[in-house]
C-alpha cells in the first residue's frame, strides 16, 4: 500500500526498492520490472511485481553470492512476497562490474 492506503504501482514498487538498497550505497543501481513477462503467472494475478535488479556496492567485497543476495533481501524483506513477487538479483563489486556481460 502507499502512504495514502492505495495499492502500489509497480513503477512505486520500484522507487521503494531503491530508496530501501540507497543504505547499500550502490554506485550503480539498476531496477527492472519485469511485470509484463509473467501476465497470467499466479503471483501476478495477486498484483505481485516481478523485478530484475543489478546493484554495484563495496559492501559486496568478500561477500559470496548467496550472502550478497542475503544482504539486499535484508533491506527490502517486508516487500515480499506483495508488492514483489520475485526478485532477481546481480550484486557485484565495482571490480566485477565492468567485465561482467
Amino acid at each position: 500500500m502507499s502512504a495514502q492506503g492505495d495499492p502500489m504501482t509497480h513503477a512505486d514498487t520500484a522507487a521503494t526498492l531503491r530508496r530501501r538498497l540507497a543504505s547499500l550505497a550502490p554506485s550503480v543501481l539498476e531496477i527492472y520490472d519485469d511485470s509484463a513477462e509473467h501476465a497470467g503467472h499466479a503471483g501476478a494475478a495477486g498484483g505481485g511485481g516481478h523485478f530484475s535488479l543489478l546493484i554495484v556496492s563495496e559492501v559486496f567485497a568478500g561477500l559470496p553470492r548467496l550472502q550478497r543476495h542475503q544482504r539486499v533481501l535484508r533491506e527490502v524483506a517486508d516487500l515480499l512476497p506483495n508488492p514483489v513477487h520475485a526478485l532477481s538479483i546481480r550484486a557485484l563489486t565495482s571490480e566485477e562490474f565492468p567485465s561482467q556481460p
